[in-house]
């Protein structure tokens, strides 16, 4: 009767084979493939078992090599599932090993032996003393894999491991070879049972099916007693069992690992999620000053919305300004951490600091990288007294050096129970808004101070034109003075009183004129020299250097540049910042509200020749110029960008008038507008 009830669970074990086949290549990760390996071997040994007409019974089988392949094929298949549950590995040499292959290899020699070589009979005399020695290196592995740190706490492997060991060298010198065989079989599955619940530990329905389905399935060691074979209802209700069992394990263990991918599923939409309301939050700083030492000045409530939205609690921003690095701003930090960060800060130099290769990346295709403050401490330092000696970094690096850092520590916990007890590891989601947060930072502040440096240009150009007004205006009456007063010195007929009068006009005169000279020199402008410059090059530089201020605006831009685009004679700095006027600008606006009320955000940058003239279009989908001839008018506001932004292209167009070139505005069709800077070709 038994054969007969093992045909439907070797079917629906048989059906759901390929259940484990579809999520080994769907999930493509070891567990699930070494579970579908597991319940192969388990439904080969129920076929090798089916085939010889034994199910495992004791004494004499009439194919000894089915029944060895079968046994062996139930040993391979508790090694499997054990392996999966608990991937603990030794090192041999250089090799690294999994502790499971000792663990299996005695057993499945030990079963080749006894039912393939000797047909399930026990020999006797020396050569029984085999299956011990087998036993014993089974039974030192599984004591060494029972000490080994891992999932399961290292007193209950070891208590575990000595336990069944133990009882199963009792089943071998009561009852016999096989009887012992069996025993370490089902004390696999019920290891199996105990590491689900460990793994795992959650009360869902994959644990409570797949922890019971081995657990009965480990209860077919009961059929070696005496007792059990005397009672025909009491050995086909276990029969029943353990082959259900079988079954049962496999539906639960499918269940588990549709249970484990929908919990990636959602705890990467909760990262989503996590990331998105991040961004949010940075996005609504307003980082644009109009002095460096102003934008400086913010760098602690900068620090404050990290701490408040990201997974870190601590965080201080590293900034350079009178050549040495200070520390700007923190959150989270107590006053002693503070100032002695902000001391050891003033000893970083200023080159080399977190230049790219010299520091680790803290997670795989990050920018982040794991800072060691020690090389820049004293003997006796604070921050070794506060334990405060190492943390993240997100550099702030421009052109020509590392303009500072944001320092990241005290990372928390995603839940605030967390179920397991591996520390949930930091992961690039987690950093991604934060280092797109100092990409901007970088960017503004790069800005900020060419903003600086041309208004301070921009006001001496007016000081300029002032002095040169000024010696204008007064040479022409000078000359006449001096004139008169030539032709008075040279009149014979004046008195001695007078011509001591003509002589302090002439020195006044002409000291008036050294003086006016002087202005005129410095009325003429020292501008950048000028030179031929690659505009392909400089505007591809620029639209990687601001590529993740559009990604954190969620702008589209688009940069299309001619072949064989001339070079252009002018000085290189200058016109980028020209350039990245006419960009600020271009953000700005598609960020308006716009009267249509689309809300499509284009940012387009186009670069053609024209003759010997070389045209760079800077368009964008926002609101249009009022009066576009107007647009380069300083302290004009311009769709409600205000002041900053039209005293931004009003020192566009003053670039572009020192560099022999000059600025258009135009208004597209159906909207937006367009900044079209010209200049000849070198």
């Amino acid at each position: 009767m038994p054969d007969y009830y093992h045909a439907p669970a070797l079917v629906l074990t048989a059906l759901l084979l390929p259940a484990f086949g579809y999520l080994s290549l769907r999930y493509r990760d070891a567990r699930t493939l070494l579970w579908f390996l597991g319940f192969f071997f388990s439904l080969t040994a129920m076929l090798s078992f089916s085939a010889a007409g034994w199910w495992g019974s004791v004494g004499a089988v009439t194919h000894p090599w089915l029944a060895a392949a079968g046994e062996t094929s139930v040993q391979m298949s508790a090694a499997l599932f054990l392996a999966s549950l608990s991937p603990l590995r030794f090192r041999v040499g250089r090799f690294q090993a999994w502790h499971v292959v000792p663990y299996t290899l005695p057993l499945v020699a030990y079963s080749i032996l006894l039912y393939g070589v000797f047909g399930g009979i026990e020999p006797r005399g020396p050569v029984d003393w085999v299956f011990p020695a087998l036993g014993a290196v089974c039974f030192g592995s599984a004591l060494f894999w029972g000490a080994k740190p891992g999932i399961v706490p290292v007193w209950l492997g070891i208590s575990s491991s000595a336990l069944l060991g133990i009882l199963a060298y009792w089943v071998f010198f009561r009852l016999g070879a096989v009887p012992a065989l069996v025993f370490v079989e089902c004390a696999n599955f019920w290891v199996t049972a105990l590491l689900i619940l460990f793994v795992f530990r959650r009360f869902s329905p994959g644990v409570v099916l797949g922890a019971a389905g081995f657990l009965a399935w480990s209860l077919y060691i009961l059929q070696v007693f005496p007792e059990i074979p005397r009672s025909p209802e009491m050995q086909l209700l276990l029969h029943r069992t353990f082959v259900m069992g079988r079954v049962v394990a496999a539906v639960g263990m499918i269940l588990l690992a549709l249970e484990d991918e929908l919990a990636k599923n959602k705890a990467a939409e909760e990262r989503e999620r996590r990331a998105r309301q991040e961004l949010e939050a940075y996005t609504k700083l307003i980082l644009a000053r109009r002095r460096v030492e102003d934008f400086d000045r913010q760098a602690a409530d900068i620090c404050e919305v990290v701490v408040e939205h990201s997974r870190f609690s601590q965080a201080a921003l590293l900034l350079h300004s009178s050549r040495r690095y200070h520390l700007a701003g923190a959150a989270g930090l107590d006053a002693a951490t503070a100032k002695a960060l902000n001391d050891l800060a003033a000893r970083i130099p200023l080159t080399g600091f977190l230049a790219p290769g010299t520091a680790q990346s803290a997670v795989e295709h990050s920018q982040t990288v794991s800072l060691d403050l020690t090389p820049w401490m004293w003997p006796g330092d604070d921050l070794k007294r506060l334990h405060f000696t190492s943390v993240l970094a997100v550099p702030m690096i421009s052109r020509a050096s590392t303009e500072g850092a944001l320092l990241l520590a005290g990372m928390r916990p995603l839940h605030t129970k967390p179920l397991r007890r591996t520390p949930e590891l930091l992961r690039p989601d987690d950093l991604l808004p934060i280092e797109l947060l100092v990409a901007r930072m970088q960017a503004t502040r790069s800005q900020t101070m060419m903003f600086e440096r041309l208004i301070d240009s921009e006001k001496f150009s007016h000081l300029g034109q002032l002095a040169a007004n000024v010696t204008q205006q007064l040479n022409n009456p000078l000359t006449v003075v001096l004139g008169y007063a030539t032709l008075l010195e040279e009149n014979s007929s004046l008195g001695v009183q007078d011509r001591k009068a003509v002589d302090s006009i002439l020195a006044e005169a002409r000291h008036m004129r050294s003086t006016l000279e002087s202005l005129s020199r410095i009325s003429r402008p020292f501008g950048d020299q000028q030179t031929a410059v690659s505009v392909t090059e400089m505007l591809t530089d620029m639209s990687e250097l601001h590529r993740s201020e559009f990604l954190s605006r969620s702008i589209e831009f688009r940069l299309s540049i001619a072949p064989s685009l001339p070079r252009v004679l002018c000085s290189a700095h200058q016109l980028r910042q020209a350039v990245r006027h006419c960009l600020q600008f271009a953000m700005n606006a598609v960020e308006s509200p716009s009267p249509s009320g689309e809300e499509s955000k284009t940012i387009r940058m186009e670069a053609a020749s024209e003759g010997n003239m070389v045209q760079i279009l800077v368009g964008h989908s926002g609101p249009g110029f009022p009066n576009p001839e107007r647009a380069f008018d300083p302290f004009t506001p311009a769709q409600g960008d205000g002041e900053i932004a039209s005293l931004g292209l009003s020192l566009c167009a003053t670039i572009l008038r020192d560099n022999n070139g000059r600025a258009l505005a135009m208004n597209l069709e159906p909207q937006g507008a367009a900044i079209i800077l010209e200049l000849r070709a070198a």
